[in-house]
Order: C-alpha cells, then structure tokens, then sequence
C-alpha cells in the first residue's frame, strides 16, 4: 500500500459532494414515490431515526419486503450503528474489511466511508479495502478482530474454540466474540444483497483506496 494511494481516499465532507442517486444494474430498487403506504411510513421513520435525507440502496433493496425492512432497521439502530460490546469504529473496521473480502464494491466503500467518520485515518481505510492486515497500523487486539472475522467470513465451519481463546488472548471478552460472529455474518449478508441486486459504489468512481 503506498502513502500516495492512502492519502487520496478522500475525507468525509468530500465524498458527500460525490455522493450518487442509489441505482442497481441486476434487479430493480424500490421508488419511494410508487412504495405502498407501509414501506413509505418506514422510509419516514429511517429518515428521523438516521438524520439522513436521503434513502440509501441498500435499504432500498431492503424494502421489497416490507417484514425485513422493518426488522433491519431494528438491527441497524439496535446492534449496528451504535456503540455494543463493539465499538462503532471497530464494526465499521469490520465492514470495511470483510466487504472486500466479498468483492462487494458498494459495502465496501460505504463503509470505509462510515469508518472515516469514525477517526479512521486514510491509511487504515486504504489497508482494509486492500486486505492488508500486514500494516503496522493495527493493535494486536484489532489484527486479532479483523481475522477472526475474516475467518467467519470466508470459511466459517473451520471456526474452532482456539480461534475463541485468540481473540480473548487478545483482549476481547468471549461476549464480544460473540458480537464479533453476529456483526461478520450481518454485513456478509449485506454484501451478497447488494451483490445480487447489483449496487454500484455509492461514490461517483468508487474510492481509490479499493482494489
């Protein structure tokens, strides 16, 4: 990873500016303006609960179930964008990560940029969407984090209790182990739903942190 690379990932008050109307090129995203009355009382509420105007895809792709719209909202307010047992910045370190891990360009750079509004420095962005968990720019505890999540990732059914006492070793509580599952298999299936429905990086040439 070069310096030049990391320092041009820009900073969050810039990529609102390059921020882009949600499209998807596989199947088609919810319009708020033809949704049934349920689905527009639920875009209402994402909008007071989130302080966000606008509607991001992937809760657009979200809403062709009102049920699972409803329900990841409640995930979303309750254990994800929040401080848990995890922090908020270790789950978006989390995000970042394993949505390059899934080739998912649209999680990766949404969440690489949630991650830099959380203090995360261009550099670490820039290692995580590379999967460079070899830069000197993690703790122990959070190389520790990144590949335990990675392994529940991408080859979960070889998850072992050694793999448990590495992370408690460590430093992380067993419960925020368990947190740790639970975060890695929500935005892995994030990735695939947006995978599926073909969601675009949500920034006009993606970030030039991602490979």
């Amino acid at each position: 990873m070069s310096s030049e690379l990391s320092s041009d990932v820009p900073q969050p008050e810039a990529l609102v500016q390059r921020r882009v109307a949600p499209s998807s090129t596989n199947l088609s995203l919810v319009d708020e303006r033809t949704a049934n009355e349920e689905v527009r009382a639920l875009f209402a509420q994402y909008r007071e609960r989130f302080a966000r105007s606008e509607l991001p895809g992937i809760l657009l792709c979200f809403a062709t179930h009102p049920a699972l719209l409803k329900g990841m909202m409640q995930i979303a307010e309750g254990l994800l964008f929040g401080d848990s047992l995890l922090s908020r910045r270790h789950k978006e370190m989390i995000a970042t990560f394993l949505s390059q891990q899934n080739a998912c360009p649209y999680c990766a750079d949404s969440h690489a940029a949630l991650l830099g509004a959380q203090g995360g420095s261009p550099e670490v962005i820039c290692a995580l969407q590379q999967g460079d968990l070899n830069a000197p720019l993690f703790s122990n505890a959070e190389l520790a984090l990144l590949k335990f999540a990675g392994k529940v990732n991408a080859n979960s059914s070889t998850v072992i209790r050694a793999d448990v006492e590495t992370m408690m070793h460590a430093g992380w509580m067993e419960a925020q182990v368990e947190e740790t599952v639970h975060i890695a298999a929500l935005f892995a299936s994030f990735n695939r739903i947006a995978n599926g429905f073909g969601l675009p990086s949500p920034y006009q040439g993606g970030l030039p942190g991602r490979i």
